[in-house]
């Protein structure tokens, strides 16, 4: 049995945060019912085609959940996620706080109606504030974070390459989903959870702000390689490239002597400890830039690891799903998207008392005959729903 069977969650949502939020707790169990426009639906739908008939973001954060389609703002649509709502135990939601509130779908009148109920609501910058009525999307929030000040190379900025912001927030209301579901089992009462995308990127960039704060200056942008450390980062091979990852001294004497061939490097003053290296940084990666271009990546490798010196592999993205680790480990998969199956990896927390299988990726309103059926509506009334352009 999995640990969130018999709970059911009612997901008002579109684009990436509570999307993915919403999948974690499907992939625990959870039953998901998601709501969307009827006709168009989640625009995440549309944000590519590489899925069939589904975006990539969109075949990786709706798993295994079933899909309605209800026009939020008709009498008898919103009487159907009334219904919904009242079987409920989570609630889950990234549309605007002045409309739930103009729908009577925020959590202050969820939660006067249905004690019990775990409501979770996400927004860009929450209320009050400067940015209280600001919309944002991840990029947004990375810029005003200041990840993409940190992140790039030289005076090149970059954003991350994932949607990371909406990737922070996700995370971050699964986990508080999770401990209302404990609390409320203890104690009958539900919660009212609030988060926003810019407070959740905030929390994890304490460090480096932490940093700027205690040096009093910006951390300094080096592309894939370490701030503070080095040599931490991807070197060029002749077949590819390997990154470093050498953290301390002896990590460094073995590098020197053991691999480059070389143990008086250890001590060349420049060199001797992180702090030189730092320093010295471009000299340093010349010089291991001369050993490294004349042997190819997989050798390289097998002596970094004979000399017991942290490095991998610097891999193209799309290698992921064929990654050598990946497949001994029988990490891939294949999941249902409408029009065909994509590849995908399992989850990436295995637990001895449940398991996990592949669950599709619904098609719009794949399931909204089901579930008004379920709320105790006719066939004639389904059919009306539908007619009228409601369901």
């Amino acid at each position: 049995m999995k640990p969130l069977e018999g709970v059911l969650v009612v997901a008002l949502e579109q684009a990436v945060a509570v999307p993915y939020a919403s999948r974690l707790l499907a992939d625990l169990g959870a039953r998901v019912i998601k709501v969307e426009r009827p006709g168009t639906g989640d625009f995440a739908r549309q944000y590519d085609a590489a899925c069939g008939a589904v975006s990539s973001y969109f075949a990786w954060t709706n798993v295994g959940k079933e899909s309605v389609t209800l026009d939020l703002k008709d009498p008898e649509g919103a009487r159907a996620v009334a219904d919904l709502v009242a079987r409920a135990d989570v609630v889950l939601c990234n549309l605007s706080p002045g409309a739930l509130r103009r729908l009577g779908l925020d959590a202050d009148a969820l939660r006067a109606r249905h004690p019990r109920l775990v409501v979770a609501e996400l927004s860009s910058y929450g209320e009050g504030g400067p940015y209280g009525e600001r919309k944002a999307f991840d990029a947004l929030i990375q810029s005003e974070a200041g990840l993409v000040a940190l992140t790039g190379d030289g005076d090149a900025v970059a954003r991350a390459g994932i949607s990371v912001a909406d990737i922070a927030g996700g995370v971050q209301l699964h986990a508080a989903v999770l401990a209302a579901l404990v609390r409320r089992g203890r104690t009958g009462e539900g919660a009212t959870l609030r988060l926003t995308l810019m407070e959740a990127l905030a929390e994890w960039m304490h460090q480096p702000a932490l940093y700027a704060h205690g040096t009093g200056r910006e951390p300094a942008r080096h592309g894939a390689h370490h701030p503070t450390i080095a040599p931490y980062g991807p070197f060029p091979c002749v077949d590819g490239a390997v990154h470093l990852a050498v953290q301390n001294d002896g990590q460094w004497r073995r590098l020197c002597g053991a691999v480059l061939g070389d143990p008086a490097l250890a001590d060349d003053p420049r060199f001797r400890t992180v702090v030189d290296r730092v320093r010295h940084r471009e000299a340093l990666h010349a010089r291991l830039g001369e050993h490294f271009a004349t042997v190819r990546a997989d050798d390289l490798l097998a002596g970094l690891d004979a000399a017991d010196v942290p490095a991998a592999r610097t891999r193209g993205v799309g290698e992921l799903l064929e990654h050598p680790q990946l497949a001994a480990r029988g990490r891939r998969t294949a999941v249902p998207v409408p029009g065909g199956t994509v590849p995908a990896l399992r989850p990436p927390v295995d637990a001895d008392t449940w398991g996990w299988d592949p669950a599709a990726v619904p098609a719009l309103g794949e399931h909204t005959e089901a579930v008004l059926t379920w709320l105790g509506r006719t066939p004639e009334e389904v059919a009306r729903l539908r007619a009228r352009g409601v369901a």
